[in-house]
């Protein structure tokens, strides 16, 4: 017996120091696969946090909007066109449309009676021919298309043609006049009537030809659509413009201005970055009637673009959008701010 117990004694030994030493790596491994789980939480965490910190860091704008797609349309009375068929009544003056009045079987068996056409009645007998022959070619069209085209014309003036334009402008940050320009507009702006949103339109466009040799970047786009589908299409834009801002510091919505900007604060992240490289200012106008601008491929183009939209009128004028980043002067707009936000501007 004690022979038996010497020799299974040490296996047993050996056994539980084994069993022991699984137990003491499992309960080390644990808190370093834990540890480890940790650690790349974080990196994580910093990596994610510091770039949306990055990216949001050029996000404060100007807003200046103002316009209404329910104007009403001036409409104009037209006279329908005579029915077909015979009524019983006399139309156009005092000749009826069917049977009677000077008509071919009356006036042949008298052409040339009296001395030929020298005749007052031979005179007369060609003045009733002429009348015939207008009457006869009035109603024909009036028959065949008179109804339709007036319905045409009103279907038009109660939907008439719009053109949605966009133009987006890329500024060295050195246009500091620029921006002081556009807060003016923005602090003083009439933005309640066609008449004072025209005039911000204006002002706005000779704040950007004023400054021509900070252009760097530019686009345009037209858009030619009906009033019916106007409003939709130009929220869409103005609304994916301003999606791209993450706060809009100064705003003046139909007279209703807001200014937030002096409330930011540096802080030394903000002290401590590097200066501001570009500003962005955007136009969004709707307007009645057809207005296509060029494709921006020069400082040319771009001229003439903002001359075509400055020269649209208040009675032409539906709504407009005017935006601009960064507007705080805590805030700048690096160069890979412009291309992630602005990846379809030109350089001109």
């Amino acid at each position: 017996m004690s022979h038996f117990l010497y020799n299974i004694s040490p296996d047993c030994f050996d056994v539980s120091q084994l069993l022991v030493r699984k137990m003491n790596k499992r309960q080390f491994s644990i808190p370093k696969i834990f540890s480890r789980i940790v650690v790349a939480i974080a990196l994580i965490s910093v990596l994610v946090f510091s770039s949306a910190d990055t990216a949001l860091a050029a996000r404060t704008g100007g807003r200046i909007s103002g316009g209404s797609f329910r104007r009403s349309v001036p409409s104009r009375s037209y006279r329908s066109a005579p029915s077909r068929g015979y009524s019983g009544g006399y139309s156009r003056g005092a000749y009826p449309r069917r049977g009677g009045g000077f008509g071919f079987p009356f006036l042949i068996p008298f052409f040339g009676f009296g001395g030929g056409f020298g005749s007052l009645f031979s005179v007369l007998i060609v003045i009733a021919i002429a009348n015939f022959l207008i009457s006869s070619f009035q109603n024909i069209a009036g028959d065949s298309g008179g109804l339709n085209l007036g319905n045409s014309y009103d279907q038009n003036s109660a939907n008439p043609a719009v053109a949605i334009n966009k133009i987006q402008v890329g500024l060295l940050a050195e246009a500091r006049e620029l921006k002081t320009d556009l807060d003016r507009i923005a602090q003083t702006g009439n933005t309640g009537s066609s008449a004072g949103l025209a005039k911000v339109l204006q002002e706005t466009n000779l704040a950007l030809l004023r400054h021509p040799e900070y252009w760097v970047y530019a686009s345009a786009t037209s858009e030619q659509t009906r009033l019916v589908s106007a409003e939709a299409k130009f929220n869409h834009l103005a609304l994916t413009e301003r999606s791209k801002f993450q706060a809009e510091t100064l705003s003046n919505v139909k007279e209703q201005i807001q200014d937030t900007s002096g409330t930011l604060v540096k802080t030394q992240d903000t002290l401590t970055q590097a200066p501001g490289e570009y500003i962005v200012v955007t136009l969004v106008v709707a307007a009645q009637g057809k207005i296509k601008l060029p494709d921006i491929k020069s400082d040319q183009d771009l001229r003439q673009a903002l001359n075509e939209i400055g020269s649209i009128s208040g009675d032409q004028l539906l709504a407009l959008e005017v935006l601009w980043t960064p507007q705080a002067e805590s805030d700048t707009l690096s160069a890979d701010d412009l291309v992630a936000a602005y990846p379809h501007l030109k350089i001109i």
